[in-house]
C-alpha cells in the first residue's frame, strides 16, 4: 500500500483542515461541512492525476476538438455517517460516479476491547472498478478494513484509493498489513501521532459525525 500525505505540502488543503480542528469554528455545523467537502475536493483531484486517461473527440458548436478524460469506472464508497459531507466533496468531482454504502460501528470502550459492527450495505457491482473508500476519520482502522470486506460482497475493485483526512499513524500500519497490495494508496490530508485510550485521534478534531450533524444519543 502506498501512502500519499497531502498535509506534508502546503496547499489550501491545510487552511480547510485548520478550520476543522479549530474549537472556536467547530459549533458551525455548516461550515465544518462545508470544509469537509473542500478537503474532498481537493484530494480527489490529486486521485484524478493517477487515472487512465485517452483523447475523446469533443463536438463543440464551430468544430471537434480532442480532449483526454479518464476512462476508470469510479465508485464512492462511504462508511455512514460521518462520512456523507466528505462523500459529497468527492461526488462534486467525480460527478459521474456511481455510489455506495455502509454502515459501520464501533462500541464505545477502551482501545484493546473495540467491537465492530456492519448492519447495512448498499452498493453496485464493483467488479474492475476504481473504487474510491472514503471516511473522514481512520483511528485503528478496524472498521474501514472490516467495511471493505462487507463491500468485497458486491465484486472485487481494480484498484482501491482510501481517502481520509485525518488518520492515526496506528490505523496507518494497520492498513499496510490489512493491505498490503500495489493496487491501494492511502490519501491523507493529515497524520496524527497518537490514539488515547478510548481510542480517538490526538490531537484530531473529534467526533466528525457529531460535528457534522449533531450529538446522537
Amino acid at each position: 500500500m502506498k501512502v500519499i500525505n497531502l498535509g506534508e505540502h502546503s496547499s489550501v488543503i491545510n487552511c480547510h483542515m485548520a478550520q476543522l480542528r479549530d474549537v472556536n469554528t467547530q459549533g458551525n455545523k455548516t461550515l465544518f461541512r462545508r470544509n469537509m467537502e473542500r478537503v474532498a475536493r481537493a484530494m480527489a483531484y490529486e486521485v484524478s492525476r493517477t487515472l487512465h486517461y485517452s483523447e475523446k473527440d469533443i463536438t463543440t458548436p464551430l468544430g471537434v476538438k480532442k480532449v483526454p478524460t479518464y476512462d476508470d469506472r469510479i465508485v464512492v464508497g462511504t462508511v455512514l455517517r460521518a462520512g456523507l459531507a466528505f462523500h459529497e466533496g468527492f461526488l462534486d468531482t467525480f460527478d459521474q460516479a456511481d455510489s455506495a454504502f455502509v454502515a459501520a460501528y464501533r462500541e464505545e470502550g477502551y482501545k484493546e476491547d473495540i467491537k465492530i459492527h456492519v448492519e447495512y450495505i448498499a452498493a453496485p457491482d464493483l467488479t474492475d472498478c476504481t473504487f474510491l473508500m472514503v471516511d473522514p476519520m481512520l483511528a485503528t482502522g478496524g472498521s474501514l478494513e472490516l467495511s471493505y470486506k462487507a463491500f468485497l460482497t458486491h465484486g472485487k475493485p481494480k484498484t482501491l484509493h482510501i481517502c481520509c483526512a485525518i488518520a492515526a499513524q496506528e490505523g496507518i500500519e494497520h492498513l499496510k498489513k490489512a493491505f498490503p497490495e500495489d493496487n491501494v494508496t492511502l490519501w491523507v490530508a493529515a497524520v496524527d501521532p497518537i490514539l488515547n485510550d478510548d481510542a480517538y485521534i490526538v490531537p484530531g478534531l473529534g467526533d466528525a459525525g457529531d460535528l457534522s450533524f449533531g450529538i446522537k444519543i
